[in-house]
């Protein structure tokens, strides 16, 4: 292809660049644009050329109006400009971020004829930067109370409880079903206390046999015991003006409960294969999700051992009985896990949402979780729907499906009956009577007006009162 024939499809080839191209003159008029300017800026051709580029109002561009050296900026003064980023002024008065590229262009006797710039709109770049930036925040945030999510009255007595037992110094027990959190709980007593700057140590007593049960707590001597090659500090030193964490504390053997309450009364402890005492200073947060009183009754566990770890007991509620926390759960799993797998997945839908606050939650908060593990598994985009949950959580809430609004007359006296057992259920409670149903709370006052119904009818009523309202 000849010299001629290239000049000739070179306008073809700059308006094909999805960049935009901006030619200009060395004071800066501009004197040519491709399509792809023109959509990036909104400017058409007819507005913009023989206008000055100062229009744009670019925030990088840095003006050296020196007469007397020439040059109108310091493009001209520089002779290149290389991946800068900038922003640049649209015809609707938008911000648009854009990657500059520029040259000056030179004629066959070497003098400066103008200048060339290439933008490439990076405002899409920017914006997923800035979200992923936000989710990350939110990732590395301590959500709720120490990380512990939750609104409901249970949640609140919990935190209350929480912030009072970390002032004192006594033995806590935390007492709850698997799943519900109660690792969290002691973090957050540590977090509170003013031994917070000191370990805090954590051991599962389930996980290990006796004899290494002991030599993680107590620590042993070189010698102590085949593999014993040298002297080793315990759990209980390692947190030594600190705390201990002793999970499924149910589940320490007798023998280990013993040396345990020496802990309590004496404040010491012996190595493994050794007999000297080593004092400890260490506040003790024990849990289980076992009935320990039961365990007391049937001679599994040491009933001064019990009385000595329960002096300030703190129970965290299952998740059964604080389902108003569950949407909140719902959605900061959701975002979590979202930012982990990036995957585009918009959010999750009122038909998934009601399931997840009818369940039972057997597994609680960590079978919440699970859950949505679950579900980004198999939801590739668009919102969570019921059949992207794991099957037996959907088997087990049997949802009764709403009627399209178009239907609302064929199904109302079905959905009379159902909001007059919510609204009684929830005594007369509108937004806990909309969880119960799965609808919005909006909903619910709709229909009630619909219906004719008052919540006052299902608000204490006096013996006698009919269950039902007709």
């Amino acid at each position: 292809m000849h010299e001629q024939e290239l000049d000739t499809y070179w306008k073809t080839v700059v308006d094909t660049i999805q960049d935009a191209v901006m030619i200009v003159d060395p004071i800066g008029t501009i004197v040519s644009v491709n399509k792809a300017f023109e959509a990036v800026t909104g400017y058409g051709k007819e507005e913009i050329i023989g206008k000055s580029c100062t229009l744009l109002n670019c925030n990088i561009c840095e003006v050296a109006r020196e007469k007397k050296e020439g040059h109108w900026c310091l493009l001209f003064k520089n002779g290149t400009l290389s991946k800068r980023r900038c922003l640049l002024l649209t015809k609707d008065r938008r911000y648009v971020h854009v990657l500059k590229n520029a040259s000056i262009l030179k004629d066959s006797d070497g003098q400066v004829i103008g200048g060339v710039e290439t933008m490439t709109d990076i405002s899409e770049l920017v914006a997923k930067d800035s979200q992923i930036e936000a989710f990350r925040r939110q990732l590395q945030s301590r959500d709720g109370f120490h990380g512990i999510l939750g609104a409901s009255i249970a949640m609140q007595r919990l935190f209350d409880l929480t912030t009072n037992a970390a002032r004192s110094d006594a033995p806590v027990i935390i007492l709850g079903e698997s799943g519900t959190g109660k690792e969290l709980v002691a973090a957050a007593l540590h977090e509170l206390s003013e031994r917070r700057r000191k370990p805090l140590v954590k051991i599962n007593c389930a996980a290990l046999t006796e004899s290494l049960l002991e030599s993680e707590l107590f620590g042993h001597v070189k010698g102590a015991f085949t593999g014993a090659h040298k002297d080793r500090k315990g759990r209980f030193e390692t947190a030594s003006g600190g705390y201990i964490f002793l999970d499924e504390i149910g589940d320490l053997p007798l023998s280990t409960q013993v040396k345990l309450l020496r802990v309590l009364e004496e404040k010491v402890i012996e190595r493994v294969g050794d007999n000297r005492s080593i004092a400890v200073d260490v506040r003790i947060i024990s849990a289980t999700n076992r009935d320990l009183k039961d365990l007391v009754a049937k001679g599994i566990f040491r009933e001064d051992l019990f009385y000595r770890i329960n002096v300030i007991p703190i129970t965290v509620p299952p998740l059964r009985e604080r389902a108003s926390d569950i949407p909140l759960l719902a959605n900061a799993f959701f975002q979590r896990i979202r930012l982990k797998r990036g995957q585009p997945v918009q959010g999750i839908s009122n038909d998934a949402m009601a399931i997840l606050a009818n369940y039972a939650w057997p597994g609680n908060v960590r079978e919440l979780k699970s859950a949505f593990e679950y579900a980004f598994v198999n939801c590739h985009g668009g919102r969570i729907q019921p059949h992207h949950l794991p099957p037996n959580i959907v088997a087990a809430v049997h949802p009764t499906p709403l009627p399209a609004e178009g239907k609302m007359n064929a199904g109302a006296p079905f959905k009379k009956q159902q909001l007059i057992e919510a609204l009684g259920r929830a005594g007369g409670n509108q937004s806990e009577a909309a969880r119960l149903l799965g609808v919005s709370r909006v909903t619910v006052w709709h229909r009630i007006k619909r219906f004719g119904l008052s919540p006052d009818q299902f608000r204490r009523r006096p013996a006698g009162w009919p269950d039902t309202p007709t």
